[in-house]
């Protein structure tokens, strides 16, 4: 089956606007080789598994049991020194950059404090009661990419983790035992417990088992989707942050508020710990030293040894020295908690005072700087996440979304783009890897030539740089955050957190050589751990079916009353399902928010953030400087609008078919075998089943409905209602630090596993195809009006009121090559922003070389792609993804 056309050229593989190009696959233009130090890394990469280590949890379990009866946030802190300290240091040779996340190159590991049922044997009793719960449903309907790094099936004496993870064999019996220690004791053990008190919990568990929400997020990735503050290790050093403890515990100890004495003890026995890992990596480095014949590589070695005993308790010196600090607190931070998102936010102007000085002094070069920044790409590329497979696979897609902003706005409102923000985007073409994925804030005093940097970046398929509007992010913080002391001047420091969310940030006044250079850091903790990913076609689904689950023929929801004999009536039913999620799920998740600052309080991300150390509070207690960052995901907006603009001309307004018709088509598929039958999960190729003829006209009907990126006023007009329905009703409802939360509106990679629970909706969509990509990107092959339209579509609505709306388009490669194709690509990006548009991302791919990878994927192992706000390769995307990629309409034309 292909999508109906409407009349535009179509090909039978794929979707395309505009004139076919070429007969043959054109590839994307060739970009600089990277360094042969920097190609060995990459060969290195290519080769390894992402692998589970026991280490750190072993020792961090072990040292928590052995404190029983200690405050809890210095018994965590003393099991985080332990596990620290015991981490094996692991050295890989050539790398400019010391340290990992694990002692494996692709390394993480479980962290059985937040979640254990997991990890238990599939024969153990609390394996099989977790199985029952809702909140494992997510991982039965995910698929993971089958090529890469990911260990999708166990074996030899290796077995698969979460669909993702390779584990030695003999030390599952170890990890088993580890977890069984936190049975009842976990974030989620203990969440659960108490979230069953809520008024309604049998909804929100019902909720879960039908995917209607994808994951609980108190327990599964509690921290990131923010951006990373390094001011205070840079300005102080880990002595210095010692130092200002100490002084903390003087003027607390015996005093009213005792936590914040035993908060500055938690941090400084934490960075105990950080400096005896730093200093163990020291020491190896030494020893690999001895035994080097090559002189070169005997220097690099010392020099790596003498740079970590350094910074293990100084600030740093140089340029060379502030890139190794930020890296080891990077992954200090993510080993604290199961964390995607964690972004280093605008690095190439933390670091610019560093660059420029040794710039000037002559000690270093463009050329010797690019190759450590393609270095320290390699080193995030790396880093894996731990979580359950509905997690890692369905939200992830393998994952980390360590997002680098660059360009935006100084302190004074001048352009901050610099030269070293030029290289970083040349190190993301010369050494193209999925980490860390950029994003350049547009803002109308950017550069031209930067810009032009930009697009040079993206043109070649990378996926990045994503292009997000400066002063719209600018205003959803002067509207979320004015409360809590927000400014135009403070706001100007943002930056994007995670693949794609608006995070609150501030100046840090560094001192260095003499100079006061404001850098912006992150100051405020995870700007998404509210309610994590509604489906809204799955609630339509319900509404039509009177809260009954049609994929399970469970009750999700009680009769919502409402007799649906006109398009208000339906949308009524919608807004009353749509109100009872939020509600239970905010109640619920923060309990389990509540649970996990409890047991598990973060203490490197709260001594990071700006103001902590000042209150003496973590990020739990409201520490940071800014704490609204509660907020509702949705996923599928785009087919709830044309879902509703089907019912309203079909079933309301043209009286074409009566809604009872349209539910037995539904029901039927619309006489189309269903996507887990064919293994199709696009609308591209569907296989036709008996009763095809009996549905044709009603599913004609419902594809010929209006579609929204046709700049159509009807469809349209209801995707803008509710856009803003949404963003008021959010605020009907708030955190655990009773603040208000706001909209939220990414897919990442959850449209795939909550359309492959969906039945048929109304726009013609079939049964387990995903949903559109994004929040703004039209449905594959539905875009018949070129760019523009789209473009109409998606500013129908002020993008202002949510946390950040997402874009995403194909290109092909032949209209944007040359300086005159990056002109015009550049001017079409401007176009949209301009518009009041929030943000874009574009793969510029042929989308039969996109068919061919999913049919060779050995010979494609460094093809990258942008599935939804990062960019990740192609074999080590699940199938639904990689359908879903294929189907999006590539534009041949674009002016």
């Amino acid at each position: 089956m292909n999508t109906p056309t409407n009349g535009k050229e179509h090909d039978s593989q794929y979707n395309h606007f505009g004139k076919l190009a070429s007969e043959q696959t054109t590839v994307r233009e060739a970009t600089d080789a990277p360094s042969s130090r920097t190609l060995r890394a990459k060969e290195r990469y290519f080769v390894t598994k992402s692998s589970a280590s026991i280490e750190y949890p072993y020792w961090y379990t072990r040292t928590w049991e052995a404190l029983e009866g200690e405050i809890p946030i210095i018994r965590r802190a003393e099991a985080m020194k332990s596990a620290f300290s015991h981490i094996t240091p692991v050295v890989y040779p050539g790398e400019l950059i010391a340290m990992s996340k694990a002692n494996y190159l692709r390394g993480s590991f479980p962290m059985p404090w937040l979640s254990e049922a997991y990890f238990m044997a599939a024969e153990g009793e609390m394996y099989q009661e977790a199985l029952q719960a809702g909140k494992v449903s997510a991982d039965t309907v995910t698929t993971m990419g089958q090529g890469g790094g990911n260990v999708t099936k166990s074996m030899g004496k290796v077995l698969s983790i979460a669909g993702k993870f390779g584990l030695r064999s003999e030390e599952m019996p170890m990890l088993v035992k580890i977890a069984k220690k936190w049975h009842n004791k976990s974030v989620d053990d203990v969440g659960h417990k108490y979230e069953q008190m809520v008024p309604g919990y049998d909804t929100k568990e019902e909720i879960m088992r039908s995917v209607i929400c994808m994951f609980d997020s108190g327990y599964t990735l509690p921290q990131g989707r923010e951006v990373m503050n390094y001011y205070y290790p840079l300005q102080y050093g880990i002595d210095g942050i010692i130092d200002m403890c100490k002084e903390g515990i003087e003027e607390t100890a015996g005093y009213p508020d005792m936590d914040r004495l035993y908060f500055y003890k938690a941090i400084m026995l934490m960075l105990e710990g950080i400096q005896t890992w730093i200093r163990n990596y020291a020491e190896e480095y030494k020893e690999i030293a001895t035994y080097c014949t090559e002189e070169q590589e005997k220097e690099e070695y010392l020099d790596l040894a003498e740079r970590l005993l350094w910074l293990s308790s100084k600030p740093p010196r140089s340029f060379f020295d502030a890139v190794q600090l930020t890296w080891i607190f990077h992954i200090a931070v993510l080993n604290e908690d199961a964390i995607s998102g964690l972004s280093p936010g605008r690095l190439g102007q933390v670091l610019y005072p560093y660059w420029k000085s040794d710039m000037d002094k002559g000690i270093i070069s463009r050329e010797l700087s690019l190759e450590w920044l393609e270095n320290m790409r390699m080193k995030f590329t790396q880093i894996d996440c731990f979580a359950s497979m509905g997690v890692v696979g369905g939200v992830l897609s393998g994952n980390t979304f360590n997002n680098l902003c660059v360009g935006g706005l100084d302190k004074e409102g001048n352009s901050a783009a610099n030269e070293l923000e030029a290289l970083i985007l040349k190190a993301g073409m010369t050494c193209d890897t999925p980490q860390p994925t950029l994003s350049l804030l547009f803002d109308e005093k950017s550069p031209e030539d930067f810009l032009l940097k930009g697009v040079e970046c993206t043109k070649v398929g990378t996926g990045y740089p994503a292009w997000i509007n400066n002063q719209v992010a600018m205003e959803f913080l002067m509207t979320n955050y004015v409360e809590e002391g927000m400014t135009i001047e403070e706001a100007r420091a943002w930056a994007i957190g995670g693949c794609l969310e608006t995070s609150a940030c501030s100046w840090m006044p560094l001192e260095y050589e003499d100079m006061t250079h404001y850098i912006p850091g992150g100051s405020a903790p995870a700007t998404s751990v509210g309610v994590h990913f509604i489906s809204l076609p799955k609630i339509l689904e319900t509404v039509l079916s009177r809260g009954i689950d049609k994929r399970t023929g469970q009750r999700v929801y009680e009769d919502h009353h409402f007799i649906l004999d006109s398009y208000e009536s339906v949308w009524k039913a919608f807004k009353k399902y749509f109100r009872e999620t939020v509600k239970v799920l905010t109640l619920t998740n923060n309990i389990q928010h509540d649970a996990w600052r409890k047991i598990t309080p973060s203490l490197v991300n709260s001594m990071l953030k700006p103001d902590c150390l000042t209150k003496g509070k973590d990020i739990g207690q409201q520490g940071s400087r800014y704490n609204r960052t509660f907020n509702v995901e949705i996923c599928g907006g785009v087919n709830l609008a044309n879902a509703l603009a089907s019912l309203k001309k079909n079933v309301f307004e043209d009286k074409n078919f009566s809604l009872k018709e349209l539910r037995e088509a539904l029901d039927a598929n619309f006489g189309y075998k269903t996507a887990q039958e064919t293994g199709s999960y696009s609308l591209i190729d569907q296989q036709k089943s008996e009763n095809f003829l009996t549905y044709l006209k009603i599913h004609k009907l419902c594809m010929d409905a209006p579609k929204y990126g046709n700049d159509d006023p009807m469809v349209d007009g209801i995707f803008k209602e509710w856009q803003e329905w949404f963003a008021d009703m959010c605020s009907d409802y708030t955190s655990l630090y009773d603040k208000a939360l706001y909209p939220c509106q990414i897919s990442v990679s959850t449209h795939a596993p909550m359309g492959a629970v969906t039945l048929a909706t109304p726009d013609g969509r079939l049964a387990g195809t995903t949903f559109v990509d994004g929040s703004v990107s039209a449905y594959p092959g539905t875009d018949n009006n070129g760019p523009y339209a789209l473009f109409n579509s998606a500013t129908c609505y002020n993008h202002a009121l949510s946390q950040n709306s997402q874009l995403n388009m194909k290109i092909h490669p032949s209209v944007v090559q040359g300086r005159e194709g990056a002109k015009k690509f550049l001017e079409m990006i401007k176009a949209y922003l301009r518009q009041g548009a929030f943000h874009a991302q574009f793969n510029v791919v042929d989308s039969r070389m996109l068919k061919d990878a999913q049919e060779n994927p050995d010979e494609y192992r460094g093809l990258m792609v942008r599935v939804a706000g990062f960019t990740q390769y192609w074999v080590e995307l699940g199938k639904q993804i990689q359908d879903e990629v294929i189907a999006r309409t590539e534009y041949q034309e674009i002016g």
